[in-house]
């Protein structure tokens, strides 16, 4: 049952990981992934590297090896359970694998530890996880606007992120921040997002530390009439978030996503109903300034001719 559920996953991602097999970033992280595999079943290569099998089998994986990938599997295993999306998924097996990968070379031969490890690093630095490009209907801030877009209109309800580029968590949470700005945006209910990695003044105005242990990005706050009126995830005494997992699920229920968007829908209707009531008023209006005038109006006395 397990298999077939997993099969059917794969299969209903499967033109999302078509996508990823175009991106450098994917690619090159899935032959990180495998290499140690490569390298140990590789032919002409494997009769060479050193084993602990009792068999002298050096193109197989010893006991060791065996305890380090089952090791591996388990730490992905527990930390996909509070993965949301694919890409949270995908990300801790690229991330968890590579550690696995410099234990199992430097074990191997230090000089290919050494290798896999400058490797990984020239990855880090070089290759970017791509950045979320969908549809979205949210409004990006600076440090200059940010304060005045959210006490323009107190009848607007702001939803803002802040975040950093850099941060993967951020990263993954972006498509779900995008789907929830094109399911609940309107006219009184609004999505915003502020990077404060590159706003550090931002930062410090609302509270929301960029360090990776405080753990507080991204976050997510909630203002009515200009004022914070719910933040997530929580930050203790100490300055560290409190645990929380960003789903879709859990932002729609602690921002009563569902009743906001029902209240501004009344708003929109409020606003239109507006609109129609000047736009019947000013043709009034200016019919009744053109009379007057047209009723001053005289008759030329040049004749038709003169004219």
């Amino acid at each position: 049952m397990v298999l077939i559920t997993g099969l059917c996953t794969f299969l209903y991602h499967l033109p999302q990981i078509y996508k990823w097999l175009l991106k450098p970033y994917y690619v090159s992280s899935l032959l990180m992934t495998v290499a140690f595999l490569a390298v140990r079943k590789a032919p002409g290569v494997c009769e060479h590297l050193a084993t602990q099998r009792e068999d002298g089998n050096s193109c197989d994986f010893d006991w060791r090896e065996t305890e380090i990938l089952m090791f591996l599997c388990a730490i992905v295993m527990m930390k996909n359970r509070r993965a949301i999306t694919l890409e949270q998924h995908i990300g801790n097996v690229f991330l968890f694998s590579k550690v696995a990968n410099v234990i199992l070379f430097f074990r191997l031969d230090i000089r290919l530890g050494i290798v896999y490890l400058a490797l990984c690093v020239a990855f880090v630095m070089t290759c970017k996880p791509p950045l979320y490009m969908g549809p979205e209907y949210i409004k990006y801030f600076s440090d200059k606007t940010i304060d005045e877009e959210l006490q323009k209109d107190s009848r607007i309800t702001w939803i803002v992120e802040f975040y950093a580029n850099w941060a993967s968590d951020c990263q993954s949470f972006a498509p779900v921040f995008a789907d929830l700005s094109i399911k609940y945006n309107c006219a009184g209910l609004k999505f915003g997002k502020v990077d404060i990695g590159r706003y550090g003044e931002v930062s410090n105005r609302y509270k929301v530390s960029t360090s990776p242990l405080s753990k507080q990005l991204p976050t997510l706050v909630l203002f009515q009439e200009g004022r914070e009126m719910i933040r997530r995830p929580m930050v203790d005494k100490k300055g560290r978030a409190v645990s929380w997992t960003f789903s879709e699920e859990n932002i729609i229920r602690e921002f009563n996503l569902n009743e906001l968007f029902q209240k501004s829908k009344k708003l929109n209707k409020s606003r239109d109903l507006k609109e129609e009531e000047q736009s019947d008023v000013q043709p009034k209006e200016v019919s009744n300034k053109l009379l007057p005038e047209t009723a001053d109006v005289q008759p030329p006395t040049e004749s038709k001719k003169d004219q």
